[in-house]
């Protein structure tokens, strides 16, 4: 096996860097689309509120208790500070997500870099162009945010133990952790690898000085969270109140009582279902492999990795939402993001044994191939496109006997090639979404909403989704006299003399399927049926602004379109 040259895969490494920044603004630019449902819209509210002093510290005036968004401080909060400097639009609200997706990416390469380039390349990747990385990206969730903080703390932890000044590690290690509990409680997926980590190196006795500097900081931070909840609420838990009084209040939909019937497979081969319909196969072969090395390793951090990467896997496939009654979280690519780190770095460590020595190449290409039959989804062309990419790998393997001619395993092209072919394919389903047409109209609609549409007082008819959110578009002030109204109103809207009608139609919204399967029942055709007496004042993409007249309203309420 030829010794890779150190300062060639770092170039590799930085490669792979540029690309996932270069791939993720684009995605970010592309495939925006506003404002996808009520949480993102909660988080800019919170926001906002925030930046101008209107926030309530205490909880609901009324009681009742079914918002645990409004404690992530830190997804709103940096949002309030992107509305000071940049005003309320999109791209200032999802500003934060989007930093931080990118902050993953960094982490990685200055973590491994320097010592494993491979790993650093291979994790940069696999993490960065995963499409619901890419997808989280564009909208104010609070996954990729959590996913920072998570990463940052395994970081912290992984590198602190062995650091020269362990203590300001172990206190850094506490206060990430911290930050991750106030992006979202996922964080707790990673607290049984805390907890077994703590107790074999108190059995080994190693690491003292790092885990009771970690003990010390902790404490302070969750004694003075639990003081301020007492103050602001009476309740120092009110927090974990407030999530089991959620889980109460969604259970009619959960796997408690509405969806009973799924509990079994949620907990036995759903996850798995899931994986690998979300394209994660790749990245759990890959972390099972790099179990037993193929090649010498300068660092044990590999199995520091799968062991928290399958201890969180464990969390999220058995775990339970609530502390009173056993309710699984929900299937969906984006709860999963606490594991995609470790996850992600172990597989990172599989690959570059695979770079190295050439070797099980053709198994996980055979592997990836069972993977495409059983799936028979979109995904599938991913895990064909992997299968050959391995499928070179071992080809070029099995060639690199003969010299001069082809790049052996070990070597910078053969691990080059091996990292060009793998990011191609998974840059195939971004590059799709880019290519495709607005789902939403969003930015044509903020136009129309901000530019077209004539001064108050005016009437506005909305559909059901833009009803709930169109204070947003107005920098969650809609003025006094402009009336909003859903279009199924037409007939019970009165009209204030000389108060012009006007009708907003997104026809992107209205062929939206996530949108009409559940919340719109009609179409665009429909709408334009219920208003017959109209005029075409503007149109932007998909979306138009018309002026109607109402049913059964006089001309002098309703300025006639005739005048």
């Amino acid at each position: 096996m030829n010794s890779p040259s150190a300062p060639g895969l770092r170039r590799w490494a930085d490669a792979a860097l540029l690309a996932v920044v270069v791939v993720t603004l684009a995605f970010f630019a592309l495939t925006h689309e506003g404002l996808y449902a009520l949480d993102d819209y909660y988080y800019a509210r919170y926001a906002h509120q925030l930046l101008h002093g209107t926030f309530e510290l205490g909880p609901d005036p009324e009681g009742r208790l079914h918002d645990p968004l409004h404690e992530r401080w830190l997804i709103f909060g940096p949002v309030a500070l992107c509305y000071a400097l940049l005003g309320v639009n999109i791209i200032s609200t999802t500003l934060w997500p989007l930093l931080a997706t990118l902050g993953c990416s960094l982490l990685l390469w200055l973590s491994y870099r320097r010592r494993e380039p491979l790993v650093a390349a291979g994790a940069v990747l696999l993490l960065g162009l995963h499409y619901f990385t890419l997808n989280l990206s564009t909208y104010l969730y609070p996954d990729n945010i959590n996913m920072l903080a998570c990463l940052a703390a395994a970081l912290a932890l992984n590198a602190g133990r062995r650091a020269a000044q362990p203590g300001r590690w172990g206190a850094g290690f506490a206060l990430l952790n911290f930050a991750a509990l106030l992006c979202k409680e996922t964080v707790v997926y990673y607290v049984p690898f805390y907890l077994g980590l703590l107790l074999l190196d108190g059995y080994r006795r190693r690491h003292g000085r790092f885990w009771l500097s970690a003990a010390l900081t902790g404490t302070a931070l969750l004694a003075a969270y639990l003081l301020f909840y007492q103050v602001m609420t009476d309740d120092a838990l009110y927090r974990i109140h407030l999530i089991e009084q959620t889980n109460n209040f969604l259970k009619e939909g959960n796997f408690l009582l509405g969806n009973r019937a799924a509990l079994l497979a949620r907990v036995t081969y759903g996850p798995l279902l899931v994986f690998i319909g979300s394209g994660l196969g790749l990245l759990l072969l890959l972390a099972l492999g790099s179990g037993r090395p193929t090649a010498a390793d300068a660092a044990a951090d590999r199995y520091f990795w799968l062991g928290l990467g399958l201890s969180t896997l464990a969390a999220f496939w058995l775990g339970s939402t609530s502390l009173s009654q056993y309710n699984p979280i929900t299937l969906q690519p984006r709860m999963m993001t606490p594991l995609l780190p470790p996850l992600g770095l172990a597989a990172a460590f599989g690959l570059r044994d695979v770079l190295l020595s050439g070797r099980r190449a053709g198994l996980y290409a055979a592997i990836l191939v069972a993977l495409a039959a059983f799936d028979r989804s979109s995904v599938a062309v991913l895990y064909l496109g992997w299968a050959g990419t391995f499928l070179a790998l071992a080809g070029l393997a099995r060639r690199s006997a003969e010299p001069g001619r082809w790049p052996r395993p070990g070597s910078t092209g053969y691990a080059g090639l091996g990292l060009l072919a793998l990011g191609l394919v998974l840059l195939l389903r971004p590059a799709y979404f880019m290519g495709k047409p607005s789902a939403s109209g969003h930015f044509a609609q903020d136009r129309v909403l901000r530019r077209q549409l004539p001064p108050a007082p005016v009437l506005l008819l909305v559909d059901d989704f833009l009803a709930g959110n169109v204070d947003f578009y107005f920098d969650f002030r809609v003025p006094a006299d402009l009336r909003i109204r859903r279009y199924w109103a037409r007939d019970s809207v009165q009209l204030a003399p000389n108060q012009p009608a006007y009708l907003l139609l997104n026809r992107a919204t209205l062929s939206n399927p996530e949108l009409t399967r559940k919340l719109l029942r009609y179409s665009a055709d429909s709408v334009l049926r219920w208003y017959p007496r109209r005029e075409l004042l503007a149109r932007d993409g998909p979306v138009e602004l018309y002026r109607v007249q109402l049913h059964g309203a006089d001309s002098a309420s309703t300025n006639s379109l005739a005048q």
